[in-house]
């Protein structure tokens, strides 16, 4: 079994930062991608950014300049730096991996419990 746990959400004033962390744990053999996503009220879960092994970075229109995603590979770790963040960045925020278990296995998509972002304003 894999396990993505996020943390580092909360409440921070407009043009604020916070840093969101993604820890991997569990029967992992192989981590390709890992990326974040949010979804706020009434909307669709959308994705912000995503790092893949052996690629560059990836970001969401709306967020480029203003977020970076890095990984730990020896921590398992993804991060998400977000910057100058905007009331309408108020969601919640997922962590999603794309990990496989053993040198045999299939690579399968897994998903953190979110951690709220909320930004005032």
């Amino acid at each position: 079994q894999v396990h993505l746990v996020e943390s580092g959400g909360g409440l921070v004033q407009a043009g604020g930062s916070l840093r969101l962390s993604c820890a991997a744990s569990g029967n992992i053999f192989s981590i390709v991608n890992m990326d974040w996503y949010r979804q706020a009220p009434g909307k669709q879960r959308e994705l912000v950014a995503t790092d893949s092994s052996g690629g560059s970075p990836n970001y969401a229109g709306s967020v480029r300049g203003r977020c970076t995603i890095s990984r730990d590979n020896a921590k398992r770790t993804v991060y998400l730096q977000m910057n100058n963040l905007k009331p309408k960045n108020t969601a919640v925020y997922y962590c999603r991996g794309l990990i496989s278990s053993s040198a045999i296995s299939n690579f399968a998509l897994y998903w953190g419990q979110g951690t709220q972002v909320t930004v005032s304003s």
